[in-house]
């Protein structure tokens, strides 16, 4: 597959800072103060993801009407909402691009709601490995036994991760 192609990147305005940064709070809550900037640089991609740096680090992605933290912002500055934990089995699968099913599920937060954006993160260290989209609300996940839960759309050694910028 090739790799991600930069169309554009330019500095946005402050008023387009305050509307990225109120999707990143309506998505993470008060974790997006963590984000905050005073100068943030937009970078347009030939990939379904637009992209936010803040201090030049691609740590924030707009896909569809939501914007949320890439992995590496997760990295950078941990958040504690929107959290699929899952265990060290499912770990090589969602490395590989895998959705992420209900057996390798520990826990979920309570704030996951259906159709928005996850950070997908492994029980041992907590460390984010994948960002997907939810297809049930927290409770459902909590319910079910078996099927996907989570569509992965970026995870650890992707396109989009190893985009350098």
């Amino acid at each position: 597959m090739a790799d991600i192609v930069i169309r554009k990147r330019h500095s946005i305005r402050k008023d387009e800072v305050a509307e990225v940064m109120e999707k990143l709070r309506s998505q993470i809550g008060e974790g997006a103060e963590l984000f905050r900037t005073d100068r943030m640089e937009k970078v347009e991609t030939d990939s379904p993801f637009t992209l936010y740096l803040v201090n030049r680090q691609p740590l924030l992605m707009r896909y569809q009407t939501w914007v949320f933290p890439t992995l590496k912002g997760a990295l950078e500055r941990p958040f504690p909402q929107r959290r699929v934990t899952i265990d060290q089995g499912a770990i090589p699968f969602l490395v590989n691009g895998a959705d992420v099913m209900r057996p390798g599920i520990r826990s979920v937060t309570d704030d996951i709601k259906s159709d928005t954006p996850v950070l997908i993160a492994e029980e041992l260290h907590g460390k984010p490995i994948a960002v997907a989209v939810s297809l049930y609300d927290a409770e459902q996940i909590r319910l079910e036994t078996k099927g996907k839960m989570c569509k992965t759309i970026h995870f650890v050694g992707d396109l989009l991760w190893r985009l350098e910028v």
